[in-house]
């Protein structure tokens, strides 16, 4: 066994190795770049080497300066991790010549994976399904008709450079398999210069289902059964669970066999992912191999107890794997909510910045242990008062629960999600609990275009729906009651002018350009017990307890009877006298007053925003890479105007409006705030 491991890798990915590592007696090594001097996997590890600059280019992904890290430190093997090098056969095979292990699989096997089109003729070798289809330019319409017939209906029709939705068309029949050859060759001809058409099986609702495998470097390869990643969104996947609530139990054995099949073929050494679609008939094909760990492999560390860092370590040590295919368990129910800096109110765009609260909920699953299960767990890379750099990708961290089964596990998940505070920038939080309390995902009724379909306007705070609404007014109610309790036992105070506690209020629920919702609420006293009080709102009473003190972000208490978890705010953008309520993936802004206040606060005026028309503002924080226009230059709407770089990824800020360029404001290269000024218009 290696006594001492470099992980070439950043965040929460190298925090869970470290972990792992820890448990085995192993010493770690982190390697950082400029942005990450400061954090939390580099504070974890026994050593920390410096690689270079912020950008992962200069450093992540050098290959060179992780190799001499790991012989400056004395470092007998490196584990990549997910992303960066991790699927890079050359920098494996490097590893290979310079005599350090690589955790993860053999070059030849990462090679041989790593191309779409030869892996999937490899595939089909090892008699693993893939895609039935024809590769060949089809000529005619009636020679398109006996293809699609010979391959089963629904056929996707194609154009071999078709794009954006252009060159496409599905077919249930002859008639439309005729008609749609000859509309995808004319657009394909007209679009793009290139009349080529192909023809595969078109999977109906398909859903994007993985198989787990392990290999070792002995021949023997098991499959961890599967998860279900459908829940995508972009492509990007953002809710994960084991095991799938669609497939059954002859499926499963027939996709894990396959993916064994598939894995030996390729002498497959360590953790890997075969990714099969499946259609609603449960017909399955291959689509790819990630020859890596998953981000979300922690969703099988619980289902069958298995630590997956800990099995790639003894497996690149040369240890065969302890346990046969029938040794493998199926235990509960297990979900992943990828938390991402992002805005999901504003078209899901990047939130950089400093992480000025961040406390997650109690833990009682923890990385690299596979003992104590049936809980919640956070993997994580970040910690209270960190930043979250704009280099590298959107994830702050990966809350997985374990239930007994999947409704319990969906319950877990639900609470743990009200009980995870993140302040001073924006998660998805509020999208992971709309999605985890819609009824399709309830039902498990879902596929890839799930997101797409139920949100295909962007999502908005009305897509959120509450269970219970007045709850929040009630919880706003309460909090406010115990504090002037609490004002009302100040000592000192002139008679007359003492705070009068009351038992009537309104709460005010600050809405869209002074939409506001005024909620009278009535508060009963309950002599001698503190943190109680029964809250009347709408004719429904709330019994309500807590002993969580009034300066705490996150209230703990019963509500008749039932356990809850919700998040209390003094002070927001609009109000710095409001209180901001967060249950369920719901947030209100409410003010809460005596009812002769609300009265006169109803007489208020709206005072409307100021005009900003005139300007092109920083939607996020980001690197300012191109300003596409100068001072004086007409532009038309929607022409481009500058671009933005965030976690990877380029925005591109078009004019609302035409006008002439009167200044601008910021410079290429410059670091942006949001909202701050780039270009001012006349």
């Amino acid at each position: 066994m290696f006594t001492k491991i470099l992980i070439a890798n950043r965040g929460e990915i190298a925090c869970r190795v470290i972990a792992t590592a820890q448990k085995l007696g192993i010493q770690t090594v982190a390697v950082y770049s400029e942005a990450d001097k400061e954090a939390r996997h580099v504070q974890l590890a026994d050593e920390a080497v410096w690689l270079g600059p912020a950008p992962s280019r200069e450093s992540y992904l050098v290959a060179e300066k992780i190799i001499a890290a790991a012989k400056v430190t004395g470092a007998q093997a490196i584990h990549p991790g997910y992303g960066f090098l991790s699927e890079n056969a050359e920098f494996s095979k490097r590893c290979e010549e310079e005599g350090i292990a690589f955790i993860g699989p053999r070059h030849f096997s990462i090679a041989a994976m790593g191309d779409k089109i030869e892996s999937k003729k490899l595939a089909g070798a090892a008699g693993v399904n893939c895609i039935p289809g024809v590769n060949d330019a089809i000529e005619t319409p009636d020679k398109a008709v006996e293809i699609a017939k010979s391959i089963g209906y629904p056929v996707m029709i194609k154009a071999s450079a078709g794009g954006g939705g252009k060159g496409l068309r599905v077919a249930f029949n002859d008639k439309e398999a005729f008609e749609g050859f000859t509309s995808c060759r004319n657009e394909a001809r007209n679009s793009f210069g290139d009349d080529r058409v192909f023809i595969e099986k078109f999977v109906e609702e398909p859903r994007h289902i993985e198989i787990q495998v392990l290999g070792d470097s002995h021949g023997n390869v098991v499959y961890l059964n599967e998860r279900e990643c459908s829940i995508q969104r972009r492509h990007q996947k953002v809710i994960e669970e084991a095991p799938s609530p669609f497939i059954s139990e002859a499926t499963r054995k027939a996709m894990g066999e396959q993916a064994v099949q598939l894995a030996k073929a390729v002498k497959y050494q360590s953790a890997g992912t075969v990714e099969f679609v499946v259609g609603k008939d449960q017909s399955f094909y291959f689509l790819e191999m990630n020859t890596r760990l998953q981000v979300e492999h922690p969703v099988t560390e619980a289902i069958t107890g298995l630590d997956l860092v800990e099995q790639m370590i003894r497996v690149a040590a040369g240890e065969k794997l302890s346990f046969g295919q029938a040794d493998v368990k199926r235990d509960g129910w297990a979900i992943e909510c990828r938390i991402n800096a992002e805005d999901p109110f504003r078209n899901f765009l990047p939130s950089t910045g400093r992480l000025v609260r961040f406390q997650t909920p109690k833990q009682t699953m923890f990385q690299g242990n596979v003992q104590d299960l049936y809980g919640v767990r956070v993997d994580t890379g970040v910690q209270d008062g960190g930043e979250i750099p704009m280099f590298y990708d959107s994830m702050i961290a990966k809350l997985i629960v374990h239930g007994k089964d999947r409704h319990e596990a969906i319950a877990k998940m639900r609470e743990a999600l009200n009980g995870f505070v993140i302040r001073g920038i924006n998660s998805n939080i509020p999208f992971q609990a709309a999605l985890l309390a819609h009824p399709r995902f309830v039902s498990g009724d879902f596929n890839t275009g799930f997101i797409a379909e139920q949100y295909s306007q962007g999502f908005r705070a009305e897509d959120v729906p509450h269970d219970d609404h007045d709850f929040l007014a009630a919880l706003a109610a309460f909090v406010r009651r115990k504090s002037r309790e609490r004002a009302a036992g100040l000592s000192g105070q002139l008679p007359g002018y003492d705070v009068q506690v009351g038992q009537d209020y309104a709460v005010v629920e600050l809405g869209k350009e002074g939409n506001n919702r005024y909620v009278p609420v009535h508060v009963d006293e309950l002599a001698g017990k503190h943190g109680e009080a029964r809250i009347t709102v709408n004719g429904k009473t709330y019994a309500i307890a807590s002993n969580s003190r009034l300066n705490d972000i996150r209230i703990v208490g019963t509500c008749n009877g039932q356990p809850f978890t919700a998040q209390i705010e003094r002070g927001t953008l609009k109000n710095p006298l409001a209180l901001q309520v967060q249950h369920n993936g719901t947030r209100i802004e409410a003010l809460v007053m005596s009812p002769r206040m609300a009265e006169l606060h109803k007489l208020m005026p709206y005072k409307a925003p100021p005009d900003l028309s005139k300007f092109v503002l920083s939607p996020m924080p980001g690197l300012l890479v191109e300003v596409s226009v100068t001072p004086g230059q007409k532009v038309q709407a929607g022409e481009r105007v500058a671009v933005i770089e965030a976690m990877k990824m380029e925005n591109v800020l078009f004019a609302a409006a035409d006008g002439v360029v009167k200044k601008v404001v910021a410079s290429k290269g410059e670091s942006l705030t949001v909202d701050q000024m780039i270009v001012e218009f006349e």
